[in-house]
């Protein structure tokens, strides 16, 4: 008796580029396998092998088992820390906005 399927997608974005991969898969399947079948390495080369996942802004381990619905989220290093660039940017008396 094979096991129910449920819908996922799997989400990745650099600068100029995002995707979201739509799959079905089995019920039961982990985030991590989510990832490996969605194949979004072969579209974004550069994601590193232990990347970090969230499902909707929620980090998760890789061994988290999906809901129907979830969306696996592969998350990018952040270039600089938010808190120290707004220090800095204070520090200068400037602000994170937009040049006027």
């Amino acid at each position: 008796m094979s096991r129910p399927e449920i819908a996922v997608s799997v989400a990745y974005a650099e600068r100029d580029l995002q995707t979201v991969i739509a799959l079905t898969v089995p019920a039961g399947t982990t985030a991590a396998e989510a990832v490996e079948r969605s194949a979004i390495r072969a579209r974004h080369p550069g994601i590193p092998a232990g990347v970090a996942l969230g499902v909707y802004g929620r980090l998760v381990a890789p061994t988290t088992v999906l809901e129907a619905g979830d969306r696996v989220e592969l998350y990018r290093a952040l270039p600089a820390d938010p808190k120290e660039e707004r220090r800095r940017l204070a520090r200068e008396g400037r602000t994170m906005g937009r040049p006027r």
